[in-house]
């Protein structure tokens, strides 16, 4: 059976809620005996999840980094559901979709699915070949979010806009140029949040497929957000505007 490595205490932790038969086993630090730690081992013991005391060494190896806080576990990959259409016929409601295009940071991925997590958000679509898949890095930053939140990668990405609009999804893209601000537009409806990465923005044909583009005002002097702040910034508004409250024009 194949296995993955899930490293750092949020990304083991949702895995030992949502799925701790496919825990094969634990490795943590030996040296470490702080609350934080004991908390964990009793949580991984009760969960029936098999424990091995390991050196640093032998975790860093395991996780690719030094940045494991001592827990590194070898897990079972989840099951995913295949395809953008089997999560959105799942979806009572209005579907909320976070589409990223160009976004290759394993860093921004995880904060991505975070913050989609955290909003409420169906799925995550990227294209195949402009993005990052699921790592041991992804999973750490998104610390757990990307047990929860689909991260679907499709083919061709202008093809998956333009079958979300046959869905009746509002397809909104975020530009620097654009003249409506994302404070503007009404979100209550499906809508599908498209944002590219920070400095290259979304590619043309992307661009072109989306039914308007809004940006995100900045009144400071940097020119743009991170790709994962903007994520939650646009995501709230919609969370935001669904509880009730109109857009803010401002």
């Amino acid at each position: 059976m194949s296995t993955k490595i899930l490293f750092g205490f949020h990304a083991v932790i949702v895995r030992l809620k949502t799925a701790p038969a496919s825990i094969s086993e634990i490795h943590v630090d030996a040296t470490r005996r702080d609350a934080r730690m004991r908390q964990f081992v009793e949580r991984a013991r009760e969960a029936g999840a098999r424990l091995i005391e390991s050196d640093d060494a032998r975790l860093a190896q395991l996780a690719g980094t030094m940045r494991h806080q001592g827990v590194v576990a070898r897990v079972a990959p989840l099951a995913q559901q295949h395809s953008l259409d089997e999560v959105l016929d799942g979806v009572s409601g209005p579907p909320l979709v976070l589409v990223l295009d160009s976004v290759t940071d394993p860093h921004n991925l995880g904060a991505c699915l975070r913050v989609a997590d955290g909003a409420g958000a169906h799925a995550v679509v990227a294209p195949k070949d402009h993005a990052v898949g699921l790592n041991a890095t992804v999973a750490k930053v998104a610390s757990g979010a990307a047990e929860t939140v689909p991260y679907v990668m499709v083919t061709n990405l202008a093809r998956t806009l333009n079958e979300m609009k046959e869905r009746d999804i509002r397809v909104v893209g975020t530009s620097d140029d654009a003249d409506a601000t994302i404070y503007d537009v009404d979100l209550r409806g499906p809508v599908a949040l498209v944002l590219g990465a920070e400095g290259a923005g979304l590619r043309q044909l992307t661009r072109r497929t989306c039914d308007e583009l809004v940006r995100i005002p900045m009144a400071g002097a940097v020119e743009s957000l991170n790709v994962s702040v903007a994520a939650g910034v646009c995501l709230y508004e919609v969370l935001r505007q669904r509880r009730g409250r109109e857009p803010l024009n401002l």
